[in-house]
C-alpha cells in the first residue's frame, strides 16, 4: 500500500510539474480516481505552500499548473467566507451645546453642587415675590399698618409773638390806648408796644366793636418825626369779629422813625392811602421809652 501510494504520489508530482508520458498516463489511470485527486490536492496545496514560502522560485511556475492550483484550491477550499459586510456609518455626533460663549455639559450631567445652587434660586425668587406681595400689594384685606401722626409745628400766635417782642427787645415804646372822637366808641382800651429796631409792633385793646368787615375796616395810622402829620404812616388795615382781649400785629407801609403817636380810624373797606379822621375810633400817645 505504501509503495502504491509512493508512485501514485510520484505520478502526482511529475503531472503537476512536467506532465506525464503515455506510459505513466496508463498507470495514472490504473489507481483509483477518487484517491488519486485527493492526493493530488494534498500535492497542489504543498507546492502552493512551497511557492508562498518563497522557496526556490526561481523557475517560474507552469501556466497550466498555476492554473490548476487554482482551480483545485477553490474547489477545496471554496469560495471562502463571504465577504464581511461593510459596517454601517456611525450616526453623525449631535452639536454641540453652547451656553453664552463656553462648551458646557448637557445638563443630564450637572451636579449635586450645581442642582443645589438652581435650588437655591429658585427659593430666592420664591421670597422675593412673597416680599413683594406683602409689602406693595398685599391681600386687599390686610389692615394697613398705623402711621404715626405727626402733627405740623403749630405757627405762634399773635400774643405769643408780642409776648416775645417784649421780651427781646431792648428799644421798645408803649402807648396806652383810650377813646377818639366816635361817641359810641368809649370804653375802648389797651395798649401799642413798638420796636424801632425790628419795625414791627402790636396793637392789644379792648372794647373795639365787631365791624362789617364788607362795609368797614379799621385801619392804624403811625405818626412819627419824620412823616408829615398830614399824611401819617399807614400801619395796615384789620377788622374786629369778636369780643376780648384782641392783638393785631403793625404793618407798617414806611419806616417809622421815632412813633410819637398812634391813631385807629374808621374807614371804608380796603382802607383809604390818607385818611379824614373822621371817625377816630382811638388814640395812643408814646409815654414810654426804653432807656
Amino acid at each position: 500500500m505504501t509503495e502504491e501510494r509512493d508512485m501514485l504520489l510520484d505520478l502526482l508530482i511529475k503531472r503537476a510539474s512536467t506532465g506525464l508520458d503515455d506510459a505513466e498516463q496508463r498507470s495514472f489511470d490504473e489507481f483509483d480516481q477518487a484517491i488519486a485527486e485527493r492526493e493530488m490536492a494534498a500535492v497542489e496545496l504543498t507546492a502552493a505552500a512551497i511557492s508562498m514560502a518563497g522557496l526556490d522560485t526561481s523557475e517560474p511556475l507552469p501556466a497550466h499548473l498555476r492554473a490548476m492550483i487554482a482551480d483545485d484550491a477553490v474547489a477545496i477550499v471554496g469560495a471562502g467566507p463571504p465577504p464581511e459586510a461593510e459596517p454601517e456609518p456611525w450616526p453623525p455626533a449631535p452639536p454641540p451645546t453652547i451656553y453664552g460663549d463656553v462648551f458646557s455639559p448637557p445638563p443630564s450631567r450637572i451636579g449635586l453642587l450645581g442642582w443645589l445652587g438652581w435650588a437655591a434660586a429658585a427659593t430666592a425668587c420664591v421670597a422675593l415675590a412673597l416680599n413683594i406681595w406683602f409689602t406693595q400689594i398685599g391681600p386687599a384685606n390686610a389692615p394697613m399698618p398705623e402711621q404715626a401722626q405727626v402733627e405740623p409745628p403749630r405757627p405762634p400766635t399773635s400774643v405769643e409773638l408780642r409776648e416775645e417782642m417784649i421780651r427781646t427787645s431792648g428799644d421798645l415804646v408803649r402807648a396806652n390806648l383810650a377813646p377818639g372822637n366816635v361817641k359810641d366808641i368809649k370804653d375802648v382800651s389797651g395798649d401799642i408796644v413798638w420796636s424801632e429796631a425790628k419795625q414791627a409792633g402790636f396793637i392789644r385793646f379792648h372794647g373795639l366793636p365787631v365791624n362789617d368787615a364788607a362795609a368797614t375796616c379799621y385801619q392804624l395810622w403811625i405818626f412819627d418825626k419824620a412823616q408829615d402829620k398830614a399824611t401819617p404812616i399807614d400801619g395796615g388795615i384789620f377788622d374786629v369779629t369778636g369780643e376780648g382781649e384782641i392783638v393785631i400785629p403793625i404793618n407798617a407801609k414806611l419806616k417809622a422813625a421815632g412813633p410819637e403817636m398812634f391813631a385807629i380810624t374808621i374807614e371804608r373797606h380796603g382802607g383809604v392811602v390818607v385818611s379824614k379822621r373822621e371817625k377816630v375810633a382811638a388814640l395812643a400817645k408814646v409815654e414810654t421809652r426804653a432807656a
